[in-house]
Order: structure tokens, then C-alpha cells, then sequence
């Protein structure tokens, strides 16, 4: 049997496993369902709450793409300037580490004001919130190119810019998609993280984040764990975007993502 089919076959294995003994331990202890439903009831949640659901799955989706997006893109030009210039770099890059000690609790009124309540102010926390990592990691793969290397390139001529771009770029792309699997993993947080303080400016209507809140404070735990659900869902599918992307530009020429290294 194919290996990654018998790794899938497992993995769905472990976790059948994981909700029978979920299921059984509440029946056993008898539970109250307010306290700690059982897979079943929260299956029936999904089924009666579908529609809230997708719904707000989707607003949800939509803000952490375009938080994600827009730290990649800043990200990448950040760590371009950064390599280009050291004097640069060693003058601002220790402020990026504040962007992950930025307490996002205590500057959401402050995002609430400056850009209303919405979509665009969960995009801007979830920005904020996956910029870090972007930087970070591109920037390390933008300096760590051999010296003998540059200086190669600088024997033939090349300019700084050729430099850059034909050397220092493609040996950062590795670390660069480390950033992007690190954030994508933590985008959905952000979003949902953001949609507790800012997450809609209709009422009844909201992300994830929006509508944990309206299911606590209902105490319908029920739907508060087909909740949890569908965020862990959305956050292994944009940490799986990640893998594929990384794969995908990656895997004909480097080590790290060829599967016949991995195996």
C-alpha cells in the first residue's frame, strides 16, 4: 500500500478513536450536555446550524486571507530592503519582534476607531499578528547566502539588484515559506482573535469569532463546539495551502520538499 495512503488511513484511524472515546467517556460519566456535549450532539448542531455556520466560516476565511495576504506582501518587501540595506536592517529589524508582544486586547478599541468595526479591522489585526514571522524568516534566508557566492556574482558583474534578485531570493525561498506556513497557521487565530472585539458591523451577522461569543453567551455549547470545529477545520486548510505552495515552488529543486528525501 502507497505510504501516504496508509499515513492518511492512520491519522482518520486515531481520530475515529479519539471520538469513541469522547462519546463513551460522556455517556459513561453521564455528561450534562450543557457542560460537555458528545460527538453526536454536536454533529446534530453542525447539521441544524449549517447555514450560520458556513456563513460565518466564510467571513472568517475572507478576513484571514486578506490579513495573511497583506502581511506576505509587506513582509517580502520589508526583508528585500532590509537585505539590501544592513544599516537598515540593523536599525529597525529588532522592532519587528514588538509586532509579536503587540497585546492585540488592548489595541482593538483603538483599531474599532480607526477603521470601524468589520471585515477590514479582524484583516488588520490578523496583519499585524502574521507580519512577524513573514519577516523574520525571509529576511534570515535573504542573508544567509554564502559569501563566496556573492562574491562570484560580483566577479561576473552583477549588479546589486541582479544580486538580489538571482541569488539572495531564490535561496530565502525555503526560510519565506516557513514564514507563510507559521502564519497561515496562526491567521485564523488572529481572525477570530480580532472578530471578538471587532468582529462585525451588523448585528446577527459576524465571523466565527462573532458568533463563539453569541453561542457563550447563549450557553449553547452545542453549537459553540461545532464552533471550535469549524475554526480547526479552516486553520488546517490554510496551513495545508501553505504545504501544497511550498511543495508546489519548491519541490524540483529543493531538498526540503522532495518526497523521495522525506521517505
Amino acid at each position: 500500500m502507497n505510504r501516504k495512503l496508509w499515513f492518511a488511513l492512520n491519522s482518520v484511524f486515531i481520530f475515529g478513536l479519539l471520538l469513541a472515546g469522547w462519546q463513551i467517556g460522556v455517556v459513561a460519566l453521564k455528561v450534562p450536555a450543557y457542560i460537555l456535549p458528545g460527538p453526536d450532539v454536536v454533529a446534530k448542531a453542525v447539521v441544524t446550524h449549517l447555514a450560520a455556520l458556513v456563513q460565518s466560516l466564510l467571513l472568517t476565511a475572507e478576513a484571514a486571507a486578506m490579513g495573511l495576504a497583506g502581511s506576505i506582501v509587506v513582509g517580502v518587501l520589508v526583508s528585500l530592503m532590509f537585505a539590501q540595506w544592513r544599516w537598515l536592517r540593523k536599525l529597525l529589524f529588532p522592532y519587528t519582534i514588538l509586532l509579536q508582544t503587540v497585546p492585540i486586547v488592548a489595541i482593538a478599541p483603538l483599531i474599532i476607531m480607526w477603521a470601524g468595526a468589520g471585515v477590514y479591522s479582524v484583516a488588520l489585526i490578523t496583519f499585524i499578528i502574521c507580519l512577524a514571522p513573514i519577516i523574520a524568516n525571509t529576511t534570515q534566508g535573504l542573508i544567509s547566502v554564502d559569501e563566496n557566492l556573492v562574491h562570484l556574482f560580483v566577479m561576473h558583474n552583477a549588479s546589486p539588484l541582479q544580486v538580489l534578485f538571482k541569488l539572495r531570493l531564490p535561496h530565502a525561498m525555503p526560510s519565506f515559506f516557513v514564514g507563510i506556513r507559521i502564519s497561515a497557521g496562526i491567521a485564523v487565530i488572529g481572525a477570530i482573535v480580532g472578530e471578538l472585539f471587532a468582529g462585525s458591523n451588523r448585528v446577527g451577522e459576524g465571523g466565527l469569532g462573532y458568533t463563539i461569543t453569541y453561542a457563550s453567551s447563549q450557553l449553547e455549547t452545542d453549537f459553540l463546539f461545532a464552533l471550535v470545529f469549524a475554526a480547526t477545520v479552516l486553520g488546517f486548510v490554510f496551513f495545508f495551502i501553505g504545504m501544497f505552495l511550498e511543495w508546489y515552488f519548491l519541490h524540483n529543486w529543493h531538498e526540503s520538499s522532495r518526497s523521495d528525501v522525506a521517505e
